[in-house]
């Protein structure tokens, strides 16, 4: 019986396929980007996520667990330094696969797994104003966008120079 057996074979043995995604997430890590097969990147995304929770805990206990599983000091102080403060607001989701095409040789799906940039405060919108108010609005709109000296212009009353006043009887006649 097959129980309780999670997770891809990716045609290697168990001691291969564990190395191979240590590789793997070392290099995400390092790279914040790497292009694999969708298998293997569906597989490396789950253990990616999983050391980025661990930083977010920051405390020793889990420095110790990234340590074993990255074994790389530097990477370990980049994974609970930089990532986690891009991550502190983000309740998980920190990767994304992005599926490119199919290898040359063997036509394998390959994709793209990279860690999610960090997000660009956006403004909130100011509410819809209603009715009147927003006739207002608008009116005040028209006024900011016209210039200074415009509106000094437009404020004086023309007065219409006796001159032109004498051309258009003229063409008129």
């Amino acid at each position: 019986m097959y129980h309780g057996k999670a997770g891809r074979k990716l045609g290697r043995t168990s001691s291969h396929k564990e190395a191979m995604f240590r590789n793997m997430v070392t290099s995400i890590i390092k790279h914040e980007r790497i292009r694999t097969t969708d298998s293997k990147a569906k597989e490396v995304r789950k253990l990616a996520e999983k050391m980025i929770t661990l930083g977010k805990k920051g405390n020793l206990h889990a420095r110790r667990q990234a340590l074993a599983f990255v074994r790389d000091k530097t990477l370990v102080s980049k994974l609970f330094g930089e990532l986690t403060e891009r991550y502190r607001k983000r309740a998980g989701g920190y990767t994304r696969i992005i599926k490119v095409g199919y290898r040359f040789g063997d036509n394998a799906p390959v994709s793209i797994l990279e860690f999610i940039p960090e997000e660009k405060k956006k403004e909130k919108a100011k509410p819809k104003a209603k009715g009147k108010a927003k006739e207002k609005d608008k009116e005040k709109l028209v006024l900011e966008s016209i210039p200074e000296e415009k509106k000094k212009e437009k404020a004086k009353p023309k007065v219409k120079s006796k001159v032109k006043k004498e051309e258009k009887e003229k063409s008129a006649e």
